[in-house]
């Protein structure tokens, strides 16, 4: 059997085209949804991340702003950025991107975002309701995960679902939203991470594989069942001489190795990646359409 690629961008394009639609009538009623984001130093991934941001904001007609600070930026600096940002009306979504500067502490910072603002869905008032099933600013990751499943009409109700990686912004969420007692979800959830024995034994248990671990080709073709659905988020930046960036990107999934055993895999490029910025550009209109709605 050969896997059916799972197409990030399509779904992507699909989801993006519902966001433009909101924001058109959000712009109606004398609305426009802004998206702030703050990057500190010069790491060159997260420059990168922070420009496709910007670039969708502008296709979807998101007012955006981009607020560059050097590395040697203090925590009490940030803040003060990130409290300023709280009170400007035409902010509707903060995201601080990440990684920061070891000099500050990540917690703190998000705790200053006002949590309706709280796009990234990291700060713990919508951690807790995404918990009890009731959150609507949700990590945009894991929620993208959640989108391609149903695209493609993977249900993973009563199916078990093995998620690799215990981060707050990917494994935890996905495991959370996925044993919800809800749509597109209802899912047998185990999370394995670093300290798991007997890594391959759980893997193969899994009818939906969720690697999020960020090393690369970690998974590989002995490790998955038949049939099963690998859902890769991994992005690696591995050398290699005859590309013109001096590097290539891949995923913890050994594509080549599980591509015809899997029924459905994800690219790297090409699958959850894109599924990050529309999830963003959704939540920022939720957002727009939540402050517009309390404050008129």
């Amino acid at each position: 059997m050969s896997a059916q690629i799972v197409d990030g961008k399509l779904v992507a394009g699909e989801i993006k085209a519902k966001v433009k639609s909101r924001v058109e009538s959000l712009q109606a009623r004398g609305v426009t949804p802004g998206l702030a984001a703050v990057l500190v130093g010069d790491d060159p991934a997260s420059a990168t991340y922070v420009s496709s941001k910007a670039k969708a904001c502008e296709q979807l007609g998101i007012y955006s702003e981009v607020i560059r600070r050097p590395a040697t930026t203090t925590q009490a600096d940030l803040v003060e950025i990130v409290l300023s940002l709280n009170a400007n009306p035409k902010i509707h979504g903060i995201l601080v991107q990440s990684p920061l500067p070891k000099q500050i502490d990540e917690m703190a910072v998000t705790l200053n975002i006002d949590p309706r603002k709280d796009v990234d869905g990291f700060h713990p008032h919508n951690v807790g309701l995404m918990l009890i099933g009731r959150g609507h600013l949700l990590p945009c990751t894991p929620h993208g995960i959640i989108k391609l499943m149903e695209h493609y009409k993977i249900d993973p109700a009563g199916r078990e679902v093995v998620v690799v990686g215990r981060s707050n912004i990917v494994g935890k969420p996905i495991a959370a939203m996925l044993v919800q007692k809800a749509p597109m979800a209802n899912a047998t959830v185990t999370i394995a991470h670093s300290q798991s024995r007997n890594l391959a034994e759980v893997t193969r248990r899994a009818d939906i594989l969720i690697a999020a671990i960020g090393h690369p080709h970690t998974i590989t073709g002995k490790m998955i069942k038949e049939g099963a659905v690998v859902i890769d988020v991994g992005v690696n930046r591995v050398e290699e001489s005859n590309s013109t960036k001096g590097y290539r990107l891949v995923g913890d999934v050994d594509f080549a190795g599980c591509f015809d055993k899997a029924s459905y895999i994800t690219p790297v490029p090409g699958g959850v990646g894109p599924m990050t910025i529309a999830m963003l550009m959704s939540n920022t209109v939720t957002a727009a359409e939540e402050i517009s709605r309390k404050s008129s």
